[in-house]
């Protein structure tokens, strides 16, 4: 059986941490599902669309790496998808503590497990929200997004 992992989040933007993630998860996972969640709830800044093109650009050279959007719980998608993991990335012991609870749940309601990937140094203090208000204000945000001007 091939091992498929989900890395979920509403990547509004995607950034170069969470490359780095899904670039380490290549390492343990057959095949990486790159999940969109989208809530109706929330207000992104940039489009389903926009978010869709500029993942898979990043990842053009690698077959196993795929994109989709999901509207329900991520271990109902896991499980349509057939992933054996979730994927998340870790860069302080905030994050740690916050991703554990939802870990925990996710593997009582479901079985399926949670990989945490730590960040390197360099991402660690990559935030979506900060890199939305940056380019809100016209700030340069290419230091922490690759390929950004696809989301333009």
């Amino acid at each position: 059986m091939k091992k498929r992992g989900l890395f979920p989040g509403s990547f509004d933007p995607f950034t170069k941490g969470h490359e780095a993630v899904v670039l380490k998860s290549l390492s343990l996972f057959d095949e990486i599902i790159i999940g969109i969640g989208i809530n109706s709830r929330k207000n992104y800044l940039f489009d389903i669309e926009k978010r869709i093109k500029h993942i898979e650009s990043l990842f053009l050279d690698y077959p196993q790496i795929e994109v989709k959007t999901y509207h329900k719980l991520t271990v109902a998608f896991c499980k349509d998808i057939s992933a054996t993991h979730i994927i998340r990335g870790l860069r302080d012991s905030k994050d740690f503590e916050y991703e554990k609870s939802i870990a925990h749940m996710n593997q009582a309601i479901s079985g399926i497990e949670t990989v945490f990937f730590l960040t390197s140094q360099e991402h660690s203090a990559i935030n979506s929200s900060i890199i939305r208000e940056m380019y809100l204000n016209h700030a340069d945000i290419r230091p922490f997004v690759t390929s950004p001007e696809i989301l333009v």
